[in-house]
């Protein structure tokens, strides 16, 4: 696996950090949580511009997307007690599908 390929996952991680963080954001400005989504999202997004310059830009937003919006569905399974029907389990292994798919696919 390339270096891009690498950071496009770390990417994804950080971006399942940022989006897990706006849960715990609220009015009263604790600084821990916004210090947690600052940090992640800025370290996803320069993953996200490191990977680009070995991935193709399209395959490389659309893996981390998918990698942050499968991760972060799949934290809010498992530790947030969202429902887990056979419907969210499916179209959750599709995206992971498309996500190895394109992959296998994309020169880099």
């Amino acid at each position: 696996m390339s270096a891009g390929w690498v950071y496009l996952i770390l990417a994804g991680l950080f971006e399942i950090g940022f989006t897990t963080s706006m849960r715990y954001i609220d009015w009263s400005f604790r600084a821990l949580p916004i210090l947690s989504f600052l940090i992640c999202a800025s370290l996803s997004f320069m993953l996200l511009i490191a990977a680009t310059k070995t991935v193709p830009l399209g395959t490389a937003y659309a893996v981390w997307t998918g990698v942050g919006a499968a991760g972060t569905a799949l934290l809010g399974i498992l530790c947030y007690g969202e429902q887990a029907t056979l419907l969210r389990g499916l179209f959750l292994a599709l995206l992971i599908g498309s996500i190895v798919g394109l992959k296998l696919v994309s020169a880099d």
